[in-house]
Order: structure tokens, then sequence, then C-alpha cells
């Protein structure tokens, strides 16, 4: 029963990424469609999602808050009903602001349960098998990467109303509530939580800490700055069609789940701190080499070779900020994520005045800025443990 229960509670981690992993993939897919039925600007149309990462904001920064005042069980059923809103409200749209606020609630919900999944991988597992099962964890972010594309070109070809899509995200969701159902969810009592951050005072706020939320800022930003324009840079300078721009994300996420798969085991083999300073000096020549290139056959292996290379590179930053105490801080991991988020707004925030005043090229070359920043970040990291 005891073991049911854990594989259960480990399926709501999985679910939790993949319903993140969703959200944020379509964004690139639909800012055109948004941008043709609303009749704006393609960069206004982007700043629609800050809804969405102003949501996963907030609940992300609540949550470990949440988990001291209300029971796992009425957060999830609140999600169910935010849930139900976001999909009623983004079919019947009239108008941007409608639109807007089903984006809303649908980042309040997935920022919510993401916390919560990945607390309780954090604390069903322990030690390098932690390690193992958040990577594999975040693979489910990158499975909906590739499904959501799939279903995109299905509505497309079709002739099917492209908010459709988000009626299909909205059911991993019903699958999380459901599961949630059978099973018996774990209490996090105010006083064990308070136990955590007491005992981990002093390290809660070193520089180490630090730089790995920075770290977790700077990836989220640099890998979405980057996919979120793909289809319109592929488009532009690759001369393809939207199904064969909507083929290299599905490419993408399919070699990220590899990669995340490949490296969840590798990791028994190879320190963390060494592999991420590899991983993210890679993925910078990767993506380089991405911008110079102009071949469609060629554009695929190259960002089959990124998704490989960069996808571990989240899960193990949350990975590495769980294991600088003695047991894994609530508050630790939701910085680690909240920090991720702010990444995640910063998205279109920092790249539509790019692509506004420069073009879309332009915003791709910020992100292999942002992840060269990664690579040295790793490295201070790595200096710092050694010197240590």
């Amino acid at each position: 029963m005891i073991y049911k229960n854990k594989i259960k509670l480990t399926f709501i981690s999985f679910m939790s990424y993949a319903l993140m992993g969703a959200l944020i993939t379509v964004t690139g897919l639909v800012i055109k469609n948004i941008s043709t039925q609303f009749k704006i600007p393609i960069s206004e149309a982007s700043t629609v999602f800050n809804f969405l990462n102003l949501g996963i904001l907030i609940s992300v920064f609540c949550s470990s808050w949440f988990l001291e005042i209300f029971p796992l069980q009425q957060q999830l059923d609140c999600g169910l009903v935010l849930t139900a809103l976001a999909m009623i409200l983004s079919l019947l749209s009239t108008n941007l602001i409608i639109f807007s606020i089903s984006i809303l609630f649908f980042g309040l919900v997935s920022g919510m349960i993401l916390s919560v999944g990945t607390f309780l991988i954090a604390n069903l597992y322990h030690g390098q098998e932690r390690s193992q099962k958040m990577l594999i964890t975040d693979s489910f972010f990158s499975i909906s990467g590739i499904i959501f594309p799939i279903i995109n070109i299905f509505l497309i070809t079709h002739k099917i109303q492209w908010n459709y899509i988000y009626s299909f995200i909205g059911l991993i969701y019903f699958a999380i509530f459901f599961t949630s159902k059978t099973m018996i969810l774990p209490k996090f009592i105010k006083n064990e939580i308070k136990t955590y951050n007491i005992n981990n005072q002093e390290t809660y706020i070193n520089t180490n800490i630090f730089l790995l939320y920075v770290a977790a800022l700077i990836y989220i930003l640099g890998q979405l700055g980057f996919l979120s324009w793909i289809p319109e840079y592929s488009i532009e300078y690759l001369k393809i069609n939207i199904e064969q721009s909507n083929k290299i994300i599905s490419i993408f996420w399919t070699s990220y789940m590899i990669g995340m798969w490949f490296f969840s085991y590798f990791l028994k083999l190879y320190h963390l701190k060494k592999i991420i300073i590899l991983l993210s000096g890679i993925s910078t020549l990767i993506i380089f080499c991405f911008i110079q290139n102009t071949n469609y056959l060629l554009s695929l292996c190259i960002i089959s070779l990124l998704g490989f290379f960069s996808g571990p590179i989240y899960g193990i930053i949350l990975t590495l900020n769980s294991l600088q105490t003695m047991k894994p801080s609530p508050k630790i991991i939701n910085f680690t994520l909240f920090f991720g988020t702010i990444g995640t707004l910063l998205t279109f925030l920092v790249t539509s005045p790019i692509i506004k005043f420069q073009g879309v090229k332009s915003a791709l070359i910020a992100s292999n800025i942002f992840y060269l920043l990664i690579f040295f970040i790793f490295m201070l990291f790595r200096y710092k443990q050694i010197k240590k």
C-alpha cells in the first residue's frame, strides 16, 4: 500500500512538470494565432503570456506558505476550479482581456502544482536517487514539448480553432486531480516546515545557493527566449512553413527527454558539479551553430544535439540546491523555482523589445549570451567548491 502510494505521488510530480511543459511549449506555437485573431502586432501578442508567468510567479512564491496553511487536497480542489474556468474562458474569449485572464488562471494552477510536485520528489527520494528522479520528473516537461506541437499540427490541418489546445492542456490537471482521489496525500505539518528552515538557516543564505538561484533564472530566460522565437526565426531565415517549424520544436523536446533519461543514469558515474559545466559549455556552442546555420535539415540535427545536452541542466540546478542542506528545504526548493519563474516572466519582457527593434535573430543571439553566462556561473560555483 505504501509503495503504491509512493508511485502515485511520483506520478503527480511527473504530471506537474508535464502541465508546465505544455503551457510553456504552446507559447511560441500560438503567438501568431493570437496576433491574427485579436488583430495586434506579434510583439504585443507575446506580452499576453506575461499573465501566465505572473500566475506561475505568484503561486510558486506563495506555495511553501500554502503548505503550512491549507491541506494539499484543498489546494488541488481549488486548482480544479481554476482549471475549469481557464478552459472555458480560453474557448469563449472574444477579446484579449478574457483570454489573458484564462492564461493567468492556468499560470496560478501550474505554479502551485509544480511546487508541490518538486517538493514531493525531494522528500520521497534521497541522495543519488533524488538526482535521478528529479531529472526523470523534468523529462515530462519535454514529453509535453513533443506531444503538444503534434496536437497543434493536428488542429491546424483539420482547421480546428487554435485555442482548443488549452482544453487538452487542462486534461493533464484533471489526471492529477483524479489520481489524488485514489491515494493518501502527505500532510505537511507547520512545525516540521519551520524546523527545516531553522536547521537550514545558516545555509539558506549562503552564496552557493544564491548562485544557483541566479543560474535558474538565467537558464530559463535563455532557453525560453530561444525556443519561443524559433518558429518565427525558422520561417523567416530557413524559409520553411509552420508545420516544419513545429517539427523543429518537437525534435528539440524529444532529444531533451532522451538527454535527461541518459544523464539520469550517467550521474551515477560522474560528479554533478563537473557535468553541469560540460553541459552548459556544449549547449552554448550548439546554439551558436544553430544561429549561423541556414539549412533546414542541418538545423534538425543541431537542435536535437541542443536538446540532448541542455536537457539535464535545470534538473541538476534543482538537485544541487536541494542537496545544500541536510534535509530538503521547501523554502530553498520554492525559491529556486521562483527564480526560474522570474526567468519565464522576463522572457518576453526582454525579447519583445529586441524583436521590435533588432529582429528575431537578435533575440536568439541574446539567448546564446545567456547560456554563456550560465557557463561562467557554474565555473564560479565549481571554483568556490574547490577553494573551500
